[in-house]
């Protein structure tokens, strides 16, 4: 029986493992072209979605605060009594007025509790402050670790009557099921997706994002998608 369990929960994690990797591409650079541009336009249509409904999107005077944003959509949850998730994601820093080019990104959690399923979950991440951009731009930290994480308020004036973002270094949403909200997301682990900026940029995602950054203008058209986006939505 405890073999069996055992077995289930391998399992469990396995299929994370597997879907993720499925997700991503070859080393072949017209293939990670071809996924890059397919991540920003997910990206960019999780924005659009999200920011469409005033009264249940992100307030605006909170995005146009953020530093930084972070896009993971699709990402898979998977659990059986322990659960894991893991997901490819996009991050673009604001530049003045404008926005910096997309640099890729990684993530995978893990938690445990009473808890079965699979599910496809979006997140945002707002990063609200230096010293999340600075957490951001590391080879790799963990969220409620190295950051202050706090969940996102959603609707028109929801920033404006709480002060639980004041001292936040990252805000955090998550949209599961057509269900949009702030969540505390604590104990996922952001990493670099090293082999998708190389083989794009040929830059880290720290030299994408980091003094001076790679600007949204200076990238082909095709990987413009999520800064006209933003353009839109935030100031």
């Amino acid at each position: 029986m405890k073999g069996s369990f055992c077995a289930v929960i391998l399992l469990m994690f396995a299929f994370v493992a597997l879907t993720v990797a499925v997700q991503g591409q070859g080393k072949n650079p017209g293939k990670e072209l071809k996924a890059a541009v397919d991540r920003i336009d997910k990206a960019s249509d999780v924005i659009e979605d999200v920011m469409k409904v005033r009264e249940r999107s992100i307030p605006s005077d909170l995005m146009d605060k953020a530093k930084a944003i972070v896009i993971f959509p699709g990402t898979v949850k998977a659990a059986f009594i322990v659960g894991g998730q893991g997901g490819k994601g996009v991050a673009i820093r604001r530049v003045g007025k404008g926005w910096s080019a997309p640099a890729f990104v990684n993530m995978a959690g893990g938690s445990v509790g009473l808890q079965i399923g699979g599910q496809k979950t979006d997140y945002i991440l707002l990063i609200m402050n230096d010293k999340g951009l600075k957490n951001l731009l590391a080879d790799k930290f963990e969220i409620g670790g190295e950051g202050s994480v706090a969940a996102g308020p959603v609707g028109r004036t929801a920033a404006a009557s709480t002060n639980a973002t004041m001292d936040a270094e990252i805000l955090t949403y998550s949209r599961s099921k057509g269900i949009f909200a702030g969540i505390s997301l604590k104990g996922v682990l952001i990493s670099q997706d090293q082999d998708m900026n190389q083989a794009v940029f040929q830059k880290s995602a720290k030299q994408i994002l980091g003094e001076p950054p790679v600007l949204a203008a200076d990238t082909p058209a095709s990987l413009q998608k999520l800064s006209e986006t933003l353009a839109v939505h935030v100031k």
